[in-house]
């Protein structure tokens, strides 16, 4: 039987909370810079004002 290698799986376990605390951080600079949810800068309603008023073509 193969002897477990506990270092590796300690590692793999820091990665995963280094990644995770990362993710997080990514986050809440996103919130605090006032971009959504999905990371874009636009606001919500953006695509209502993007359409084009009716009787003018699109460019």
């Amino acid at each position: 039987m193969a002897k477990p290698n506990y270092s590796f799986e300690k590692r793999q376990r820091e990665l995963a909370k280094k990644k995770k605390k990362e993710e997080k951080l990514k986050d809440k600079a996103g919130r605090k810079a006032g971009t959504g949810q999905d990371g874009t800068d636009e606001p919500q309603d953006e695509t209502v004002a993007a359409a084009p008023a009716e009787g003018q073509p699109a460019p």
